[in-house]
């Protein structure tokens, strides 16, 4: 079945030399404004023939990092930098973003959760469904900048995930490891089906993920982490001229296997995280404990670690409820793909 032109519509010409600023807007009609529209911020800078990138951040409301990246990067990058065309768009989800949200307040939907999308569907979908219909065949490559947003605190990598094109894995990797954070991951998702790296990698695109810190906010230093990777990616891809600057400390390979990586608790109440991010932990080590808030003299509940490696990311809130994933091991290995 044939689907209907996305009712999102740009100010911006993606054809044209030079910078611009303007919108990707979707009408919208609520109790108060019966007539009106998302506005979703984007810039595009061209100069002539070369590849096309895509950079997005706020696919998720509540992560910071990629967000305030791009929002400098759009003021500060010039046509005559160029070679080929950078498409920047700071915050995919604007609803969440505005709201401070991982979800959008305006239909509770998870933009990275609802791939390909549908035009005829909720907002959340007719935004999918413009970056995988309109954005996406327009671009050689992508860079998707996640953080840990409110609930989660997790260590700086590019990320990239196995696939079925051993060339396509191959470029995405080799941007993983470009982009200079401290860690670079090959990582395993869970319920892939949906997301935006699902959607452009299943067009044949090069994608790379991060995840850049979290807990709601961000830091000098996981913003200068951030910045220095959106410019490494530039440069990597040929997009702009300069040299990919590495951390000082060299870098660390990361493998997530399989779902095992993930500890999800079990139980509800005080969560206590005996270890750091970064930390190493052997397999059987106690990592958390939850303690029931409802009475005193009771002993915790301990989660130990399913596999030998390091902390890679953590629950931020010190409450925590069945089901939240408290913890994540990676494998430390030697390399990459």
């Amino acid at each position: 079945m044939t689907k209907r032109p996305s009712p999102i519509s740009a100010t911006v010409d993606f054809d044209a030399d030079g910078v611009q600023h303007g919108f990707l807007k979707l009408p919208i009609s609520t109790d108060e404004s019966a007539w009106g529209a998302v506005m979703i911020p984007v810039t595009v800078v061209k100069n002539g023939e070369g590849p096309t990138a895509l950079l997005t951040g706020g696919n998720h409301g509540d992560e910071y990092e990629g967000i305030t990246a791009l929002m400098k990067l759009s003021s500060e990058l010039r046509a005559e930098q160029v070679r080929g065309r950078v498409i920047i768009v700071p915050m995919m989800n604007m609803p969440a973003a505005m709201a401070g949200k991982r979800t959008s307040p305006m239909d509770g939907g998870n933009l990275n959760r609802s791939f390909p999308g549908n035009p005829d569907g909720t907002v959340t979908e007719k935004i999918a469904d413009f970056f995988t219909r309109v954005m996406v065949p327009m671009c050689d490559v992508v860079l998707d900048l996640h953080s840990g947003g409110r609930t989660l605190d997790i260590i700086p990598f590019g990320a990239s995930h196995v696939l079925d094109d051993p060339e396509q894995q191959r470029q995405a990797l080799e941007g993983a490891k470009a982009f200079g954070a401290p860690y670079a991951m090959m990582m395993f998702e869970l319920d892939a089906a949906a997301l935006f790296d699902t959607a452009v990698e299943s067009q044949g695109k090069v994608f790379i993920a991060t995840e850049l810190g979290g807990g709601g906010t961000s830091t000098p230093e996981s913003l200068a982490i951030t910045e220095r990777g959106v410019r490494n990616f530039l440069i990597h891809f040929g997009l702009i001229e300069g040299e990919v600057e590495m951390p000082a400390e060299p870098q660390v390979y990361l493998d997530m296997p399989d779902a095992s990586c993930y500890v999800q608790s079990e139980h509800s109440g005080l969560l206590e995280l005996t270890q750091a991010l970064g930390d190493k932990v052997e397999k059987g080590q106690v990592i958390a404990r939850v303690y029931d808030m409802t009475r005193c003299g009771v002993a915790p509940v301990e989660y130990r670690a399913g596999r030998d490696g390091i902390l890679a990311a953590r629950r931020f809130p010190a409450l925590v409820n069945m089901g939240d994933t408290i913890a994540v091991i990676a494998d430390v290995v030697d390399t990459l793909g």
